[in-house]
């Protein structure tokens, strides 16, 4: 049976396999980036959670990222409309489903990476706060 930690990260995943572009989790950065893009969804760091006892519960703020890149002609059109559909897709559900407390993404860096003999890319990391509360860090 998966941690809840696992459950949240997969549903997030879903949420992001539903966009036009491609969503990988956890992989390397492939040698072609689709024309509608790519997400690369990175599983981050939970961080050191605040604890409540009676009943003991760990309130986690969980940092995952995503990995927005987009190449070809308009890159600015292209990434601004990858990273306003991501955001579209959490605002859908805050909660994924009930999973968790609150997702909310910060805004993006971009920067623009030349590739010698190829089109430009445009990518960002986006940092995505997964908020959600477990009885046991390990669960």
């Amino acid at each position: 049976m998966p941690t809840l930690r696992e459950t949240i990260l997969a549903a997030l995943h879903a949420r992001l396999l539903a966009l036009p572009a491609n969503a990988l989790r956890g992989e390397v950065l492939p040698e072609r980036v689709p024309a509608d893009g790519l997400l690369i969804l990175r599983d981050g760091e939970p961080g050191e959670p605040e604890v409540t006892l009676s009943p003991l519960a760990h309130h986690y703020q969980h940092r995952a990222e995503i990995e927005a890149v987009v190449q070809g002609a308009d890159l600015d059109a292209a990434f601004d409309t990858l990273t306003a559909s991501i955001g579209t897709a959490l605002a859908a559900d805050r909660t994924l489903g009930g999973l968790c407390d609150w997702v909310e993404a910060e805004a993006p860096r971009p920067v623009d990476l030349p590739v010698e003999g190829a089109a430009s890319l445009k990518a960002a990391v986006i940092p995505v706060v997964l908020h959600y509360t477990t009885a046991d860090p390990l669960a």
